[in-house]
């Protein structure tokens, strides 16, 4: 099993040159705890900082290594040629395989002041899908359907085929990604009872469509702490607050011991790869707890 991050791009600052030092130092961290792949996020019109994916993960890659890389794009929002053009350049840019992971996206506000009419997100990402693997191929596209497009292509193109990870929650979201993804990518507001459920669904799903899943990552916010204390003090406000809407028992919280353990769950019920990011606002306790995943993968390697 694989232990990757998805470094958190929203940050409440005022001074917004500080929130983007805080995803490059997460990013040198993560390279230096030796973390197997590093993703960004995809949001839009948002109230407070939040940093673009491209840019962002173009820069955070000058602090990364080889090892596994990418994205998150809600394809509905996107124009697909943009998209294809972004990753290519960004998978020129980086050294080792880059990921998409993408998804439909669900917040009305969200599409709304992307232009998007969210009752098509559904069609809009195949559509979307089916072009930009096009693209990637170095074919010349004509489109007549959400997008209006003539002979569209891209350069350069990606130096080795992108990996497409579908986040889905839902079951027929889930029968999707199996159809269409190279992977599937579970949400982070899971228990693990329901990330138990969901898996079996996957492989349903797979089994259905005649496809043979090799990589199935899941998404957990985590905090390890210097003591199993010390992590509760550090995330009491965080989950006695209703972090983010989420189950308590979506969280990954505690000692190094404990997070091994959690993450392990995950490990036996099928899950290759859990990519964390880490609860609270702090810098000083999300590098502590990027430091400390060196230790919890050694502890599960262990195991």
């Amino acid at each position: 099993m694989k232990i990757g991050i998805s470094v958190t791009s929203a940050f409440d600052v005022d001074d917004v040159r500080f929130g983007a030092r805080c995803m490059v130092e997460q990013a040198r961290a993560a390279n230096d705890a030796g973390l197997a792949s590093l993703f960004v996020g995809d949001h839009h019109v948002t109230p407070r900082p939040y940093y673009q994916n491209s840019p962002m993960l173009g820069r955070m890659l000058a602090e990364w290594g080889a090892r596994d890389a990418g994205a998150l794009y809600l394809l509905p929002l996107w124009n697909p040629v943009l998209v294809a053009e972004q990753t290519a350049t960004l998978a020129s840019v980086h050294r080792g395989r880059f990921i998409m992971q993408c998804g439909i996206g669900a917040d009305e506000r969200q599409s709304s002041g992307m232009g998007v009419d969210i009752r098509h997100r559904r069609s809009m990402f195949e559509e979307s899908l089916a072009t930009i693997r096009a693209l990637w191929r170095g074919e010349s596209i004509t489109s007549d359907g959400r997008w209006k497009l003539t002979k569209s292509r891209i350069a350069p193109l990606p130096p080795e085929p992108i990996a497409v990870w579908i986040g889905a929650s839902a079951a027929v979201a889930i029968d999707r990604a199996a159809r269409l993804g190279d992977a599937w990518l579970a949400d982070p507001g899971c228990d693990f009872a329901t990330a138990r459920r969901r898996i079996d669904t996957y492989r349903e799903a797979c089994a259905r469509h005649g496809r043979t899943p090799t990589t199935i990552a899941i998404r957990r916010d985590v905090h390890v702490g210097a003591s199993a204390d010390d992590a509760r003090r550090a995330t009491a406000k965080f989950v006695g607050g209703g972090y983010r809407g989420f189950p308590e028992d979506a969280l990954v919280i505690g000692d190094v011991g404990r997070v091994a353990d959690r993450i392990a769950e995950l490990g036996a019920m099928g899950y290759t790869d859990v990519i964390i990011r880490c609860i609270g606002a702090e810098q000083s306790e999300a590098l502590a707890t990027i430091e400390r995943m060196a230790r919890v993968q050694e502890r599960i390697e262990s195991i």
